[in-house]
């Protein structure tokens, strides 16, 4: 009996090839035919009639040419930056500001704006102007964006990816997703501001090769984001990582945190208990003044790192601090490697990382390697830029084939 046919088998193989080509466009190119078909194992018919049909989607470009040892100069190709668009927003409750980016396919950002949300209680009109700024900083239609995600502090909804809990934002409620969707008509999504942090440390940082990691946000709140497998936990209701309620010697317990700071401008410094009072912005602060290295936390332990021994005893300190949080969260995931980021994180560097290593290793049975973030610059927004491309690649890269 002859084996059933496979209908639509043709498609498909047209469909990966055109996948497997556009991602070598992207990593590698630009590329000649001959130079893709040579990468993707395809005779030169069928490299030439992939890019041809991905030519005719609007997918590629030519951008030039190169000049043969015989004949005429052959065509150079790269992927059309034009053919998406994806906008990232960081919203911020410390610095009441909201920040949009808007990138190509490529990954490249192209448009960007900052505006204030000081005076205005219409997060929908806030998103939409930062959004609609963004794509035409970029020259870009807002109809060519095909996906927005905002990174924000507080817990989002896992079954619905709506926000459940936004300390810090009391506008930022239950229906601001929908209510979004509906006025951009653009695919909208929501993400903890910490995770988007990992995820731009996975892309980009210290966690490049490391599939499972758990990053520790040290700055004005303090939280953990887990990746396991490649793929963030997010927990049932999307509290995994919110290290900064957890109870530790040294520090009352927070009582009630949800009740007391739901739907008000409580800052998240004002908790009252926990891990944050322990080892939050604040309480850096006052404890990098005691040593006598004044101001703000970041400067202080800036401060404390270029001061060499004399200021081992403030780093010192901290890491204790820290290891605390980073142990308990160590013993249940035991993960090979602890990335530190936030203010704090970054302003210890490796001197804080090593010594948090340490630290942890002394007071547990896990000894977790700890390095410090290699993403300076707007790790939550460059996180929000990646998510959103991640999902619009495989939207545009994965229907190529007809």
């Amino acid at each position: 009996m002859k084996p059933a046919r496979q209908p639509g088998t043709p498609r498909l193989l047209r469909a990966l090839n055109d996948r497997a080509a556009l991602e070598l466009l992207m990593t590698a190119g630009p590329l000649t035919r001959t130079r893709l078909g040579e990468l993707t194992g395809l005779s030169k018919v069928t490299a030439s009639q992939l890019v041809e049909r991905l030519e005719e989607r609007g997918l590629v470009t030519r951008v030039g040419e190169v000049a043969g040892s015989r004949g005429p100069n052959a065509q150079l190709y790269a992927v059309d930056p034009t053919s998406a668009y994806v906008v990232g927003v960081e919203v911020s409750s410390e610095s009441d500001r909201v920040t949009a980016a808007c990138a190509d396919i490529t990954g490249t950002v192209v448009g960007r704006v900052e505006q204030s949300t000081r005076d205005t209680d219409d997060p929908v009109g806030v998103v939409h102007h930062a959004v609609r700024q963004a794509a035409d900083s970029a020259q870009a239609q807002l109809a060519s964006v095909r996906r927005v995600v905002l990174g924000t502090p507080g817990l989002v909804a896992p079954d619905t990816g709506d926000l459940s809990y936004v300390y810090n934002l009391p506008r930022w409620h239950t229906g601001l997703l929908a209510a979004l969707r509906d006025d951009l008509r653009i695919p909208v999504s929501f993400e903890n501001d910490v995770n988007l942090a990992a995820v731009a440390e996975s892309r980009l940082g210290a966690a490049r090769e490391a599939d499972d990691f758990v990053l520790v946000w040290a700055d004005v709140g303090i939280g953990v984001a887990v990746v396991v497998g490649g793929e963030l936990h997010r927990g049932s209701t999307g509290a995994a990582g919110e290290i900064g309620f957890m109870p530790v010697p040294g520090s009352p317990v927070a009582r009630d945190p949800s009740r007391r700071s739901r739907g008000q401008s409580q800052r998240v410094t004002g908790l009252g208990g926990g891990f944050q009072q322990l080892a939050g912005l604040e309480a850096v602060r006052a404890m990098a003044a005691e040593h006598g290295f004044e101001g703000p936390a970041g400067d202080g332990i800036r401060a404390a790192v270029a001061a060499g021994s004399d200021g081992g005893p403030v780093l010192d300190e901290l890491a204790r601090r820290l290891a605390l949080g980073v142990a308990s969260t160590c013993l249940v995931l035991d993960p090979p490697l602890v990335v530190l980021a936030g203010e704090v994180g970054q302003a210890g560097g490796s001197a804080l990382a090593e010594r948090v290593q340490h630290e942890v290793a002394a007071i547990t049975l896990v000894a977790p390697r700890v390095l410090a973030s290699e993403v300076a610059e707007e790790p939550v927004l460059t996180g929000a830029l990646h998510t959103a491309l991640a999902v619009v690649r495989d939207e545009v890269f994965g229907s190529t084939a007809t």
